[in-house]
């Protein structure tokens, strides 16, 4: 048995290197997988820069043209502003007139309510003067059976509001 050792040493150690280099070759395959990979990833990714390089100098040419829009706009938005203050100061004044009349609607709308509260008191002061003289005389009275009093309601009296400055604005912006 003495001959066949160092034979069986040799050939267990040439197995281990045939083991071994076919580990480095399936390492060195799957390296080269990843780094093929890694390749089309940053083809992929120098693509993608490539066309935002482009797309960030075409928002440049926008936002260039967009500055030159928003200067001439702003020069437009000043003399509204300068016109919507001289409709606002408009607006007051016109509202100010308006609540004045409401005021002086509601006024003579009391002032009517009171005349004619009085003119139905005086009516009925005048319906209990006949009443009573027709008693006094023992006359018939000629409303009996005819005249039916309504019974008196008070009409409802509409309240305007005042309007609140600031409601109904336009605004420009």
């Amino acid at each position: 048995m003495t001959p066949s050792v160092p034979r069986t040493r040799a050939s267990a150690a040439l197995r281990m290197k045939q083991i071994a280099l076919d580990n480095q070759d399936r390492t060195i395959r799957r390296l080269r997988a990843q780094l093929a990979t890694e390749r089309r990833g940053l083809a992929a990714t120098k693509k993608e820069l490539e066309e935002t390089q482009l797309a960030l100098e075409a928002s440049h040419k926008v936002i260039a043209g967009l500055t030159e829009i928003g200067l001439s706009m702003s020069k437009k938005i000043e003399k509204m502003k300068v016109k919507k203050q001289q409709v606002r100061a408009n607006h007051v004044e016109c509202h100010q007139k308006f609540q004045a009349r409401i005021h002086e609607a509601e006024d003579s709308m009391q002032a009517q309510h009171l005349i004619i509260e009085a003119l139905v008191d005086e009516k009925d002061s005048l319906l209990q003067t006949i009443h009573g003289l027709q008693e006094a005389n023992n006359a018939p009275a000629p409303f009996d059976g005819e005249w039916e009093e309504e019974p008196e309601e008070e009409p409802k009296e509409e309240e305007i509001e005042d309007i609140p400055l600031g409601e109904g604005e336009i605004d420009d912006e």
